[in-house]
């Protein structure tokens, strides 16, 4: 962090303990952090905070109406709004809409979306949030929407603060935001929300939906992952890592928004009273009931946190019985102090894992937590809201670690029982060792007979032939889901060798990787090195897209503007020929491509400034050629 940016933090941090009568440093050690701060930067909102209070929020209209959004639970219904445009994904988020206004370059409007024409001042309240920039490069009028929220991590810190000062504990991460927002004292509490930026209005000519978030990050927000969709799979990849997310994800989404990327397409549909017809929510259908925990149960991930899982007494949800809900982490268990004979509300969406929700009514039993890894025996670690089994030879760790490669590279009929059975009988203790089992090994598992030996072999085997991305997204790398090894592959590193030479800074010239995501990435693929060349041995080939050798084979190639073709299409057959294609103007940028005379986009206009090559369409095609 720089040191304007650590200042800050340390202000924002004693102001608030300062308001809440329990200071930490003395007023002229606060008042050097304050006068070092003025010195480096006279105009941060660090300094402009004043007071824990605020009178009655007065009402702003919204320059622009701020809209729900249309919604569907089917997904035939989806693809059939989706037909054959290209649409650009983002995860919804659970907490309450804000609009940011800043003219000049700076924060002056924070409101909330209210009823969609006035919505509540918060601006008193927007100055503790940190994720919030107070001045942005852009000096034109503009306004930043988004999402207000409160991750796991915060809530675990923010409820512990309010009993701490004799508040009431906060129910659940949403309610929590907008009660925030409500608040007329206590506003130090807002630096424990976040915020995500999803839509960026301003006076610019913008063509695709997608160069809005490029703008947002360019400014400092943070945005929700965004993916680029031009076929059923892709969505349905999408919709599956969602599901996923709303059960294991530190924050909380509701479903998708989908919003067709051209923005002429915006124009021609408009918008009616309620919703823009340019943007579709895929939502997940929630059920809550009321139940009995009959017990808590720990198990250990392949990353080493361990997870509590509820045993409940059976109640039917969404058309399915359960008897067994994710209770989220050690926080969370804490923060409830839940233990056996609480009656607790939970909910499940759709196909996704049921979950807790909140306790209805707490028991006398004592509260417990582990102080083992229930695998390996190990003293565990309490780090935060999560609890640490820190051993490497950690038997659950492993299981998990194979069992994951094993769903992802889609192996079938070797579930988690048979694989257990497998390490149990020390035929099996790594992901090598599934490519080195023979049919005869397998009967010796109880219920594994000759026909099925021979089909579980093929299946194993039939794996070893894989394309790239599936391969990088069944090793487990860190921050590496399906949709993110896809954008490292489509980006030109589309060979083992080429991976193994990724380095931080070609890394953090791919879409949606930020420092600390690149850095996390790869330092989990140079883990898995030694894995990769171990699959190799065993006979792993990768399958790619084949590309021809033409005029642009290597180069970087950045797209901005309207285009005569599809922009899907010219995307395509930039990497047909060799080309790797980037979401935005650097200094390793070697072609931009737009059709564009007059340099109005600030992609445009930033490739002059770097004196990288542009052409048309038109040239580019001649160079495919």
């Amino acid at each position: 962090m720089s040191r304007v940016a650590v200042l800050a933090d340390l202000i924002l941090k004693h102001k608030a303990l300062y308001y809440q009568g329990r200071p930490e440093i003395s007023d002229s050690e606060f008042d050097k952090l304050e006068e070092e701060l003025t010195r480096l930067d006279p105009d941060n909102y660090a300094l402009k905070i004043v007071g824990t209070t605020t009178s009655a929020s007065d009402k702003i209209k919204h320059d622009k109406k701020m809209l729900s959004l249309e919604k569907t639970y089917v997904l035939e219904d989806l693809l059939a709004w989706v037909g054959s445009e290209e649409v650009i994904s983002t995860m919804k988020l659970d907490g309450v809409s804000c609009s940011l206004v800043y003219e000049k370059g700076r924060l002056v409007q924070a409101k909330t979306r209210g009823d969609g024409t006035f919505g509540e001042n918060i601006m008193a309240k927007v100055m503790w949030i940190n994720s919030i920039p107070k001045l942005i490069r852009p000096k034109n009028k503009i306004e930043v929407r988004g999402e207000l929220f409160c991750d796991e991590e915060s809530f675990f810190h923010l409820s512990s603060e309010m009993v701490s000062i004799g508040l009431d504990r906060p129910t659940s991460q949403r309610n929590i935001v907008a009660g925030l927002m409500g608040r007329k004292d206590n506003l130090e509490f807002c630096r424990y929300i976040k915020f995500m930026a999803f839509d960026y209005i301003s006076d610019e000519k913008i063509t695709k939906e997608e160069e809005k978030f490029q703008k947002l990050e360019s400014c400092g927000f943070t945005i929700p992952e965004v993916g680029i969709h031009k076929d059923r799979k892709s969505i349905e990849h999408t919709i599956e890592s969602a599901r996923e997310f709303m059960s294991e994800g530190e924050y909380q989404i509701d479903g998708l928004v989908f919003t067709y990327n051209k923005m002429s397409h915006h124009e021609e549909l408009g918008e009616t009273s309620h919703h823009p017809r340019y943007k579709m929510a895929f939502k997940f259908q929630g059920e809550s009931k009321t139940t009995k925990l009959k017990k808590i149960e720990w198990s250990v991930s392949r990353n080493g946190i361990l997870t509590p899982v509820g045993e409940v007494e059976p109640v039917e949800l969404s058309g399915a019985m359960i008897s067994r809900v994710t209770l989220h982490n050690y926080g969370m268990v804490l923060q409830y102090n839940l233990k056996t004979g609480d009656e607790i509300e939970i909910i499940r969406s759709g196909e996704v894992i049921p979950k807790f929700l909140s306790v209805v009514k707490s028991s006398t039993n004592k509260f417990e937590i582990p102080e083992r890894c229930p695998s390996c025996g190990e003293k565990v670690e309490i780090n935060d809201i999560r609890i640490y089994c820190r051993n490497d030879k950690c038997p659950g760790k492993n299981k998990e670690v194979i069992l994951n490669f094993i769903q992802k590279i889609g192996i079938e009929d070797l579930s988690g029982k048979r694989l257990e059975e497998l390490m149990n009988a020390k035929l099996v203790s790594t992901i090598g060792d599934i490519y080195r089992l023979t049919a005869e090994d397998l009967m010796k598992i109880d219920k594994i007979k000759d026909k099925l030996s021979t089909k579980v072999i093929e299946s194993i085997q039939k794996t070893k032939t894989v394309d790239l991305i599936t391969f990088l997204s069944a090793l487990g790398i860190s921050g590496g889901a399906f949709n993110k090894c896809e954008k490292v592959v489509r980006a030109g590193f589309d060979s083992i060798d080429k991976i193994k030479n990724l380095t931080l800074e070609k890394l953090m010239s791919i879409e949606s990787f930020a420092e600390k995501s690149a850095t996390d990435f790869l330092s989990s693929l140079r883990e898995k090195l030694p894995l990769i060349d171990e699959l190799i041995e065993c006979g792993f080939t990768f399958r790619v897209e084949e590309t021809r050798e033409t005029a642009i084979t290597g180069k970087k190639i950045c797209i901005t503007g309207a285009l005569t073709e599809k922009r899907s299409v010219i995307e395509d057959s930039i990497r047909e020929g060799g080309g790797i294609v980037v979401s935005s103007v650097s200094k390793n940028t070697d072609i931009l491509v737009t059709n564009e005379t007059d340099p109005s986009s600030s992609k445009f206009k930033k490739a002059l400034e770097l004196k990288i090559k542009i052409i048309s369409e038109e040239e580019l095609m001649k160079l495919l050629k």
